[in-house]
This record gives C-alpha cells, sequence and structure tokens, in this order.
C-alpha cells in the first residue's frame, strides 16, 4: 500500500510518520518538502506517485495570528486539502482530513456530533470548515477527522505551555469557562492508522465526517491542575503554581474561543469501534520526556 503524509513534522503527523513507515509505502512531506498549497506541485506529486491513501496532517494553526493573516489560513486549511483531495479523486484513491471543534461556535450545551450545526466565531475556524467542505466535493472517499486540544511531546502545546510557565511564575490565571476533550496526538495517529489497515473494508456508507477527541471532558484549569499533579508526582516540579480561575472575558484573545469543545465520539465508535483518547494515561509519558528535554 502506498500512503502519502503531509504535514509530517507536526504534533500527529510525527507519529503517523513513525508507525506507518514501517508497514506501508510511506511518502512523507513537510511544507519544505511539499507545499500543498501550489495545486500543480500537489498535482503533480500525487500522480507520479499513485497513492491509495493520502493522510493531510498539515494545516494552518495559529489561531490568534490567522484573525491577521487570513489569505495564508485559507491557502493552507483550504486550498491545500482540495488539491489533495481532488488528486486523490484522479486515483480513486481516498483522503483521510484532520480538523477541528473550532467550526462549532460553543453556544451549545451539550457534546457536538457530525450533524450539529456549524458557525466558526474567527478565521481559523472558517478556513478549516472550508477545507472540509472542499474535501469532501472533490473526494468521493473521503474521512474528514474532528478532533480538539491536541497534545503532545512533540511541538508547542498547552502541557508544555504550563509546565514551562511553572518555572516562571508563581501564580498563573486560566480560563474556567472553556470545557473540551483534550486530545493525545499518538491517540489521533492510532485512529488514522486503524482506518488505514481497514481501507479496504470500508464501505461506501463508512465515508465521510467523524469527531475523535478525549475524555473526561475539562475546562483549561481543571486541564492544568491535573498537569501539575503529574508534573509533581513525576518531581518535574517541587510545588505547583497558584492557580487563579478566570473567564474568557477576562483573557481576550484576537481570536473568539468557543466555551463547548466537546465532541461526541459515537459516531465512530459505532461505525469502526474507535474509542475515545483517556489523555490522562498519556500525561505521564509527555511530562517525562518534557523533563528530559528542558534538563
Amino acid at each position: 500500500m502506498k500512503v502519502i503524509l503531509t504535514g509530517c513534522d507536526g504534533q500527529v503527523g510525527r507519529f503517523l510518520r513513525e508507525k506507518l513507515e514501517a508497514n506501508v509505502n510511506l511518502f512523507a512531506f513537510n511544507h519544505n518538502t511539499l507545499d500543498i498549497t501550489d495545486e500543480s506541485s500537489v498535482t503533480e506529486k500525487v500522480l507520479s506517485i499513485k497513492p491509495d491513501i493520502i493522510i493531510n496532517a498539515a494545516a494552518y494553526t495559529a489561531v490568534d495570528n490567522a484573525e491577521d493573516n487570513g489569505e495564508l489560513a485559507f491557502s493552507v486549511n483550504c486550498n491545500g486539502p482540495k488539491f489533495l483531495a481532488q488528486a486523490a479523486e484522479k486515483l480513486d484513491a481516498s483522503i483521510i482530513h484532520i480538523s477541528t471543534d473550532y467550526v462549532f461556535d460553543g453556544f451549545s450545551e451539550a457534546s457536538y456530533s457530525e450533524t450539529d450545526k456549524v458557525n466558526p466565531q474567527g478565521i481559523y475556524g472558517a478556513s478549516k470548515l472550508a477545507g472540509e467542505e472542499a474535501v469532501k466535493s472533490a473526494c468521493r472517499k473521503h474521512i474528514i477527522l474532528r478532533t480538539s486540544w491536541v497534545f503532545s511531546e512533540f511541538g508547542s502545546n498547552f502541557v508544555k505551555t504550563m509546565l514551562h510557565l511553572a518555572t516562571e511564575r508563581n501564580e498563573l490565571s486560566i480560563v474556567n469557562d472553556q470545557t473540551g476533550g483534550p486530545t493525545y496526538a499518538g491517540d489521533i495517529a492510532n485512529a488514522i492508522i486503524f482506518l488505514v489497515n481497514r481501507y479496504e473494508e470500508i464501505t461506501s456508507e463508512q465515508w465521510g465526517l467523524y469527531h475523535y477527541s478525549g475524555k473526561p471532558y475539562v475546562t483549561w484549569f481543571e486541564f492544568a491542575s491535573f498537569i501539575f499533579e503529574k508534573a509533581i508526582e513525576k518531581n518535574l516540579l517541587k510545588k505547583s503554581p497558584l492557580l487563579i480561575p478566570i473567564t474568557s472575558d477576562e483573557y481576550p484573545t484576537r481570536a473568539k474561543r468557543p466555551k463547548n469543545s466537546k465532541l461526541n465520539c459515537t459516531k465512530i465508535n459505532f461505525q469502526f469501534g474507535i474509542s475515545e483518547s483517556d489523555w490522562k494515561n498519556f500525561l505521564s509519558g509527555v511530562i517525562e520526556v518534557y523533563s528530559k528535554q528542558v534538563k
């Protein structure tokens, strides 16, 4: 099986590259080796490789900067996926594309299912939603995987930011009115690899949109509290900073965040038997790796 992976240096991409290269004929690209916003480059590369599956883990994820760089955000998050999906369709190949909870406005009290109304509140969310629509329209055999609050040993994420700030500050103000499911990047990769391994068995009814994220749901304040609890257990910290719960209004950002980012993962569990990411199981490992990186 031939698989093209874009975004191979990102949080999810790193896991996918490491886990797939031993089992498939993998062609992994970062933004330096394949510019997904260049239609001719994408088409030429895909048609020359002739993959069975394209996994798009590339994205513009600077949520606040997207407010000032909308053209770039849409180029990477919409045009790139569209070009990949169009090329896949020419070969009757499939595409697996990663999306986000930011397509929702966060006003609902319940967890969001795939059929709930989308209403992004910022440029980043709008660009990711446009990417979803582009993939859906361009390639019949597609799986779009929405996820949330991604963390791992790699790259920049909330866990590593909290651990770094704990070495500089005695107290931290953390938003306590936004709720979601932290998701371990390795679990996202495992879910995608499961789908890759099931590729030939996926029916026409199973292609489509899915939610995949972590449980239990927590606020950012609760997530931070658990991070510091584990960091103390691992002897990375002697004590936690004083955590002060605040509202979103007390921590203004250029891009508005959804207050409810809870994703309902019933569909992917029903169709493929894939369970939510139990993020607490992996937090200790992430903290251990971080502690070695900073020594």
